[in-house]
């Protein structure tokens, strides 16, 4: 099951993708949020004949296919190959940071290029949706806590998160940082989430083309792991870390401008667009 958010920004509603249809949902849930990401929650939708409900036409805006995040959440070098890129060794635990709640906008809406910025980076990212709330799982039962899985881009500005001092949240955080969607894929038709094909390119240069065959820490271990920290809750997002190829990495390292157009996507989640503006 396919699940999306449609319209303008701060207005967007719920719906479903049924073919290459978008159905809408806004008449039997109020948002995909809280209890609808439920696994019974979930269990009403997918019992939906999705024909009987209204069909959306034209070509809507989509949104953040999940409202009500309080936590995004990432995880930083999960990738042997791109901590070695970025000159670090493998965590010997996960490392975690925060991007703020703000950063997250549609799958196609813009980069925007903060004021000062020179090092804005691109991460194609899987992200893990959180459904049931989740405080001390056992790694077995991780998953039961996961609604599904979401194609993001960890947009990083490289000077701010290194160069500024501190911890990496501000290269990290700021508007238009977090691209999700277009979809959330529900767990139950990700038939292995650490099998999965991965791929971002700029300007049409594919820059990351990856797997997340590769990570350090999988899915299970990760919401089991944050768990122990934290309460997870239905919306919160786990960010779980990039393949190499990120312009950091390059020689010499390379940047996005205002007008590059970067596409990303991961097998079976779909794709997204974005052209890079900047700021006003």
């Amino acid at each position: 099951m396919k699940l999306l958010r449609y319209g303008p920004r701060g207005q967007e509603k719920p719906g479903l993708l049924h073919g290459d249809t978008i159905r809408d949902l806004s008449g039997l849930v109020p948002d995909l949020a809280g209890e609808v990401l439920h696994p019974e929650g979930l269990a009403k939708i997918a019992a939906l004949d999705p024909q009987t409900l209204p069909e959306v036409t034209g070509n809507p805006r989509l949104g953040p296919p999940i409202a009500g995040t309080g936590k995004f959440i990432c995880i930083g070098l999960n990738y042997a190959d791109h901590a070695a890129e970025s000159g670090h060794p493998v965590p010997s635990e996960p490392v975690i940071f925060m991007k703020a709640s703000s950063s997250i906008c549609g799958p196609n809406d813009p980069i925007v290029i903060p004021r000062g910025s020179e090092k804005t980076d691109w991460e194609v990212e899987l992200a893990v949706i959180i459904g049931k709330p989740a405080k001390y799982v056992a790694e077995a039962d991780a998953m039961d806590h996961v609604a599904g899985f979401a194609v993001t881009n960890d947009v990083s500005e490289r000077a701010f998160q290194i160069e500024r001092e501190g911890q990496w949240t501000k290269g990290k955080s700021c508007d238009n940082f977090g691209q999700i969607g277009p979809w959330l894929v529900t767990k139950e038709d990700v038939a292995d989430p650490q099998d999965l094909g991965m791929w971002l390119t700029v300007n049409g240069q594919t820059m990351q083309k990856g797997s997340t065959q590769t990570m350090v820490y999988q899915v299970p271990f990760l919401v089991h792991y944050l768990s122990q920290f934290m309460t997870l809750h239905p919306g919160d997002v786990i960010s779980t870390g990039t393949p190499p190829g990120v312009g950091l990495g390059m020689t010499p390292p390379t940047y996005l401008k205002p007008g590059d157009v970067v596409e990303l996507g991961i097998d079976g989640l779909g794709a997204q667009r974005q052209d890079v503006v900047a700021d006003e």
